[in-house]
């Protein structure tokens, strides 16, 4: 089993892309028809939005190039994080195998913290990492005045969880995971421990 390493993507987006998020994001905040505001992190959140969801298939190839690993997309979320909002430790069900967590729009610095690592993401930049094995979190409360974050997930084409691919196991199931899932989470984990060692 492949699994990716954390490291900071610079300029994931490009000008004209970032531009375009930014008054889009905005423009979703003041009609704040969001679909839940998120338990984990108190702020407003989109599930399978129809921009991000497309974005996630037109970024396939480069986060292809950034993984060296051939990807089904899975699902995209995204976060227009506001004062209060937080994100504890924690790890992702397995369509998050390979993740990207990427900044549209920030009025201050709040931290991504991946395994032991502190990245601070400038407007465009990314973060890479496995989000089902790699802890991540962002410390404390945000006392900022907003950000903007999409998280695009993707499954490894030939990893072992393939069935999670446009989520349709979720979607077509209810669940999030299967009891195989979780034991195969556990050994990408151990075997990437060891690798590290």
């Amino acid at each position: 089993m492949a699994t990716v390493e954390y490291k900071l993507i610079k300029n994931f987006f490009d000008r004209k892309e970032l531009n375009f998020l930014q008054k889009y994001a905005d423009k979703k905040l003041d009609e704040f028809t969001c679909l839940y505001n998120d338990k984990q992190s108190f702020s407003a959140s989109w599930y399978n939005d129809i921009v991000m969801s497309t974005l996630l298939e037109t970024k396939l190839k480069k986060v292809e190039e950034e993984s060296k690993l051939k990807l089904f997309p899975t699902y995209a979320y995204w976060r227009y994080y506001v004062f209060g909002g937080t994100l504890k430790e924690h790890t992702d069900r397995p369509a998050c195998e390979v993740s990207v967590t990427a900044n549209i729009k920030k009025h201050d610095d709040w931290p991504m913290i991946v395994g032991n690592s502190e990245f601070y993401l400038g407007e465009g930049d990314a973060v890479l990492y496995a989000g089902c094995i790699h802890d991540h979190s962002r410390p404390g409360v945000y006392k900022g005045d907003g950000m903007a974050q999409v998280f695009f997930h993707y499954v490894d084409k030939n990893g072992p969880f393939t069935h999670h691919a446009y989520d349709e196991y979720t979607k077509t199931t209810g669940e999030r995971y299967t009891e195989k899932d979780n034991e195969n989470k556990i050994k990408l984990k151990e075997e990437y421990d060891k690798r590290r060692q």
